[in-house]
């Protein structure tokens, strides 16, 4: 249901919580830890700075930092910023079918069911909630070094 770019951008995320408060994290470590290229890495964190999520900084002692707090940003709210409208399912026959509770589909009623528990977790489910069990040990050294 999401498209790579926002897995990824959920997964650094996820990482960039783990650190302490203000911390920062390079763009290498973070591609390497989230398990993301850093190529593909730096686009991501772009919409995500062009956003207000993060803050990027150059040179030393700089890197990637959350700007917001991470128990106030929803996965629906991440995903949204590189998947648009599409994040918000539909129908389940497509979009020509176009249907809603007064002109239902045959698959109508079951694909609600999943659609509002999808959109129930999506949207109440915040990057802290789904953080790594374990912080990677070179965020939790990159960190204190700062």
């Amino acid at each position: 249901m999401l498209s790579a770019t926002a897995q990824h951008a959920i997964r650094a995320l996820a990482q960039m919580a783990q650190l302490p408060e203000g911390g920062s994290i390079l763009g290498r470590e973070l591609a390497e830890s989230a398990g993301i290229p850093s190529n593909f890495l730096a686009k991501i964190m772009l919409v995500l700075r062009n956003a207000g999520v993060i803050d990027a900084t150059r040179g030393l002692g700089g890197g990637y930092r959350l700007l917001q707090d991470p128990n106030r940003i929803t996965l629906m709210q991440v995903v949204e910023l590189f998947d648009g409208i599409s994040a918000r399912p539909k129908c389940f026959l497509g979009e020509k079918h176009g249907c809603n509770d007064e002109e239902a589909c045959s698959a109508h009623s079951g694909w609600k069911v999943v659609c509002d528990a999808y959109l129930q977790f999506m949207t109440t489910t915040t990057i802290a909630d789904i953080g790594p069990d374990e912080v990677c040990p070179r965020l939790r050294l990159h960190s204190l070094s700062k």
